[in-house]
């Protein structure tokens, strides 16, 4: 028996965003729908390291799979492993790129079912590589005019401020305020490791949509209560996964402001289940914490691009 095996490199080639977001919208709807099934994110540890593991079945691709990763404090190594229903490993991916892309297709898909539709200002915080992908994803799914980026390090955000204008083809523009970048704003993005709050949510215009990426872990929070507080709409990628890992949300849980049952999944809103924006004056906030499926879907796409294009190496198991 053999396996494929794909580098970030073979990744990269392969995987284009528009592929990431249908991919991801699929997975979607297919959990709606009761074909696909996900469980969250479990970590073990060790001095000084991490192991990360997250697992899902894509029955309506017909594969199953794995994304296990380690973190150090100087490092993180992802790898994302592919099974047909027959039980069969077929495909080992590593998954760095690969996570970087799934994490901002699902907030296309969700800006794209909450965002209003004349949605054209965006204001980004974070200037790494999941910061990439939110800009690249958005700038995907609405007529982006303007994206204005905030991040602590100033060379670092002009830096991201000239790749992102030749990548997306739209005007980047590094801002020296966080403040500014909350405010009058169509759309919110936060991709960072902050551990607190990185703006106060009162700056926030009417109609604005919040994309919150950063976070994963209960302790840290990008957004304070009063974000929460103003969203008309809240949208989560998996309230189960949530539960375990949205920060963002503990502070207003604790403090009476919300309660689990104003919070919806994105299955049911981009099958219609639920609404994602009942009018332009909706402040709207989609909370990701990164589901396995999300991966699975992609990393098959991947594969079946690969096997097409004769692409990675094989490796006897």
């Amino acid at each position: 028996m053999s396996v494929l095996f794909l580098t970030e490199a073979d990744v990269e080639w392969l995987l284009e965003m528009p592929a990431a977001i249908d991919a991801v919208a699929g997975a979607f709807h297919a959990l709606a729908e009761g074909r696909a099934q996900h469980l969250p994110r479990r970590r073990v540890g060790a001095p000084g390291v991490l192991l990360h593991s997250m697992s899902a079945t894509a029955e309506y691709l017909g594969f199953m799979g794995l994304k296990a990763y380690s973190t150090t404090r100087s490092s993180a190594r992802f790898h994302v492993w592919l099974y047909d229903l027959t039980g069969q490993l077929v495909c080992i991916l590593e998954a760095n790129r690969l996570g970087q892309m799934r994490t901002g297709a699902a907030t296309a898909v969700a800006t794209r079912a909450m965002a209003r539709t004349d949605a054209a200002i965006v204001g980004c915080f974070g200037t790494g590589f999941q910061a990439r992908t939110q800009v690249q994803a958005v700038c995907s799914v609405r007529k982006i005019e303007l994206v204005e980026v905030y991040g602590r390090n100033e060379e670092r955000r002009r830096q991201f401020a000239a790749e992102m204008t030749e990548l997306c083809n739209v005007p980047v523009v590094a801002i020296h305020e966080p403040e500014a970048v909350a405010a009058e704003k169509d759309i919110v993005i936060t991709a960072t490791t902050s551990p607190k709050p990185l703006f106060d949510g009162r700056l926030l215009d009417e109609g604005t949509h919040l994309n919150v990426v950063g976070s994963n872990w209960l302790t840290k929070a990008e957004i304070d209560v009063t974000t929460v507080c103003r969203a008309d709409r809240i949208v989560c990628d998996s309230i189960e996964a949530c539960q375990l890992e949205a920060g963002d949300f503990v502070a207003a849980l604790e403090g009476g402001s919300l309660e689990w049952d104003r919070i919806h999944e994105l299955a049911d809103v981009v099958t219609g289940r639920e609404t994602g924006r009942a009018c332009p004056e909706d402040v709207t906030l989609f909370k990701s914490v990164g589901l396995a499926l999300e991966d699975i879907a992609v990393g098959v796409h991947v594969y079946q691009r690969a096997l097409q294009e004769g692409v990675g190496q094989v490796l006897p198991i």
